[in-house]
């Protein structure tokens, strides 16, 4: 048995929307990694006095509109949530706040969050292209029907907290459903949310309630255990972890390959959903891809790939250009990596290729600083007979600061 981590998408809006709450806001189980630290670092500099992250702690809010003015930039490390979601919040205060990010994060693209902004009256500025650094100039905010074209849940995520903060209604249009937590833990809070197949409205309210939550596995981090469990090193229970439907594409694609998973105990936190999850060593076999499950796995694509690629059947991904504009190209690094560890894959403009290929897997993977790229081949190095190298480690430190220590018991 092995308790992941704290869901990283709950606690990075745990930390918010405690903060623009009225009253104090309980939070257990919280993930303690870098990128939570950034969300938690910004929020101290807007004013909010939150204490060191625990296992058990709580925000004292502040209200939606008693943030204050940073003294200094507010540097979101290598969140890309922190600085999306934070600049919505922002974006209706008068006063300006200029976001900063490690080297990765300065080249992820801003303009889907500006775009929207701006059009609800928000002044935003590049000082190089669409990423960072970027000041939001805030102010009075209008309400706005936005199409996202996309499904995102930040750029979502950006519009609805911009209304909350603003005192707005806004509805936002996908082209495909994204994960939903932003708008399950408003309605938990008292927010009134609408929603429909493709979109979601909120209307204005004078304040949120607080919140009390227990904090759910993350289901990305779960998925490296799933992996290997399916992949043959045994049976794995998981209990604790968000099954929200939006987030347990990988599960459902695994399943339909054929691998035996379940789910148990079944109970509701915040909103979302929690169960304890039971993975086995199974046969799989190739399977289609539905493009409506991309936004479901976003984050556990390059995994999947990996267990494709360690199973020996045929992949094809398409429909996941998003996956260019992450922490790294994770098209380019998933297919050079397997390449160069003897695996057959190909490079497709928004996705990759898998082919059948028998036999161990060896070399040294360079991660190009992501955490994602190095725990899906870290599950492959884990597994018999694999000779992997990893170059870097410690990027997993973002998202799952001891994920080399659980690993290590699983397969010792």
């Amino acid at each position: 048995m092995i308790r992941v981590p704290g869901d990283k998408s709950i606690s990075h809006r745990a930390l918010i929307l405690g903060a623009l709450s009225r009253g104090a806001s309980r939070v257990r189980g919280i993930l303690r990694s870098a990128d939570i630290e950034s969300t938690a670092s910004v929020l101290r500099a807007l004013g909010v006095k939150l204490p060191a992250l625990t296992d058990d702690f709580r925000v004292q809010g502040v209200g939606l509109r008693g943030l204050k003015e940073p003294a200094s930039t507010l540097q979101s490390g290598n969140s890309g949530t922190t600085v999306r979601l934070m600049a919505g919040v922002v974006a209706a205060y008068e006063f300006s706040s200029r976001f900063e990010g490690d080297q990765s994060l300065s080249t992820r693209p801003m303009k889907r969050i500006a775009d929207p902004l701006s059009a609800m009256g928000a002044r935003i500025e590049f000082e190089r292209d669409d990423g960072l650094p970027m000041t939001v100039h805030g102010g009075a905010l209008t309400g706005v029907s936005w199409n996202t074209r996309a499904a995102s849940a930040q750029t979502k995520s950006t519009v609805l907290l911009a209304g909350l903060s603003g005192g707005v209604p806004v509805t936002v249009r996908e082209s495909r459903k994204s994960r939903d937590h932003t708008e399950r833990m408003l309605a938990s809070m008292g927010v009134p949310v609408s929603t429909g197949d493709l979109t979601v409205s909120i209307s204005p309210v004078d304040s949120i309630g607080a919140l009390d939550i227990e904090v759910p596995g993350d289901p990305s981090s779960a998925a490296y255990f799933i992996a290997l469990a399916v992949l043959g090193a045994g049976e794995i229970e998981i209990p604790g972890m968000c099954v929200n439907h939006s987030r347990i594409g990988f599960i459902d694609v695994l399943k339909a390959m054929g691998a035996a998973i379940e789910c148990t105990d079944k109970v509701a936190i915040a909103g979302d959903s929690a169960a304890t999850v039971v993975a086995r060593p199974s046969m799989l076999s190739p399977t289609g891809l539905d493009p409506d499950l991309i936004p479901r796995m976003i984050d556990e694509l390059p995994l999947l790939a990996c267990v494709a690629a360690a199973a020996g059947i045929d992949l094809e991904v398409t429909g996941a250009g998003e996956l260019r504009v992450k922490e790294s190209d994770r098209i380019g690094s998933v297919v050079t990596n397997l390449l160069a560890i003897g695996a057959d894959a190909e490079e497709l403009p928004d996705g990759f290729r898998i082919r059948s290929r028998r036999g161990p897997l060896a070399g040294r993977v360079s991660t190009r600083g992501d955490h994602r790229i190095a725990m899906s081949f870290g599950i492959l190095g884990a597994l018999r007979g694999n000779e992997i190298e990893i170059d870097d480690p410690d990027c997993v430190d973002v998202s799952y600061p001891r994920f080399w220590a659980d690993l290590a018991a699983l397969t010792s």
